[in-house]
């Protein structure tokens, strides 16, 4: 029987521009015995480009930018084929939806059809579950497109680098998540990427406004930005410090606190390791395929350049610890290290600050707060500060 129910992301607010041309306008799906029909209404016929990764599975849907309109709740229950949905920026002028499936399946059918009645043109996709072995026989299928296709997403979602010209200490800001990758939820339902953002922009701001140092942002948008591509990005410019800003949640509403993390390829505990699994699916969270991509770490942890970048991560952890604890609560062995793909740089010292957690009532309002988002970047400035500081007077014995 066939069952339609109006769904919509959890996170309410579009990320494209409200000027685009193409819009979304309302989406559900229809589930029947064989097969589930994922139905999104659209003010043009759109170009687009559908394909499913495994591992986990899933559905992308790749469209122009757009604006994004439904509003509602995903639908659930045991059984349901489609488990979660995510909508974002996957690139510049790149929207892309992301279907979690709970196995494996095929697209059965694909069609647009043209307004008819009170209903706009809609873009209609049947999927249909299939085997593990008839998905993996069936090898890697060609994308499903539009004709005319829609054009490939565009390889850099982040600027190339502009020649140093002065020898100011580069400092690289990485707002974690971004476009079609919400990361975590808070209990009123604002996503983490969102105030990861706030915290990075006024954390440039507050650099900048010294003079002492040049600073640049993986994105300065809601985009998605790939984990690789943002440690690429610190290293292309030759950054001297990455600092990725996060927000972290739990099970329990009672954990709060901030926290610094360093990579080490052995996790300081389980909650540790937990986060940086956790960190290290944002690719898969925004549908990329990541089959046959090589290690990025290994026996490079082994190398004397490594090492040093990493005791130098520490020294800048330590001393950030040191500040965020005069002004906020901390999680108890604050400085804590784990696998985070994105700190895996060789080269550039690096960490990743949970600036607290958003599943805690308190703790959230705190980080919505205008005022406690001046004091965190405040206390991350005099570390920043404190550790060129350093560094100088290294230098010079």
């Amino acid at each position: 029987m066939f069952r339609a129910v109006l769904i919509c992301l959890i996170w309410l607010f579009a990320v494209s521009p409200a000027w685009a041309e193409l819009a979304v306008t309302g989406v559900r799906v229809g589930e029947h015995p064989d097969k589930v029909r994922f139905v999104m209404e659209l003010s043009e016929a759109p170009r687009y480009r559908v394909f499913t990764l495994p591992d986990p599975f899933r559905v992308v849907i790749d469209l122009p930018e757009l604006n994004w309109r439904p509003r509602g709740d995903l639908p659930g229950g045991d059984g349901a084929m489609i488990t979660a949905m995510r909508f974002g920026l996957f690139a510049p002028g790149t929207s892309r939806v992301v279907l979690d499936m709970r196995g494996p399946v095929r697209i059965k059918s694909l069609f647009v059809i043209p307004p008819q009645g009170k209903y706009p043109h809609r873009l209609v996709l049947d999927i249909a579950p299939v085997t593990r072995a008839a998905f993996l026989a069936a090898g890697r299928a060609a994308p499903r497109v539009s004709d005319p296709p829609l054009a490939p997403p565009r390889s850099a979602s982040i600027p190339a680098p502009k020649p140093k010209t002065d020898d100011r200490p580069t400092i690289v800001i990485d707002p974690g998540h971004g476009g079609v990758d919400p990361g975590a939820p808070s209990i009123t339902g604002r996503n983490e990427k969102d105030i990861a953002l706030a915290y990075g922009l006024e954390l440039r701001r507050r650099l900048t406004a010294t003079g002492r140092y040049r600073v640049i942002m993986t994105r300065d948008k809601d985009i998605f930005v790939s984990l690789g591509a943002r440690r690429e990005f610190a290293q292309r410019h030759e950054a001297d410090l990455f600092v990725s800003v996060h927000a972290n949640n739990h099970k329990s509403h009672k954990i709060r606190g901030a926290s610094v993390y360093t990579l080490s390829e052995g996790a300081s505990d389980a909650e540790a390791k937990s986060l940086a699994a956790k960190e290290n699916a944002a690719d898969v969270v925004a549908g990329i395929d990541l089959s046959g991509q090589p290690e990025v770490v290994g026996d490079i942890l082994l190398d004397l350049v490594q090492r040093e970048t990493m005791n130098l991560s520490k020294q800048f952890a330590n001393m950030l610890v040191d500040e965020l604890g005069t002004v906020t609560r901390l999680l108890r062995n604050t400085h804590r290290f784990a696998g985070f793909a994105v700190l895996k740089s060789p080269v550039v010292p690096s960490v990743l600050v949970e600036i607290g957690y958003l599943s805690n009532r308190a703790e959230e309002r705190l980080l919505l707060s205008a005022k406690h988002k001046r004091t965190l970047v405040a206390a991350t400035l005099r570390a920043i500060d404190g550790y060129f500081l350093w560094q100088e007077a290294l230098n010079k014995t």
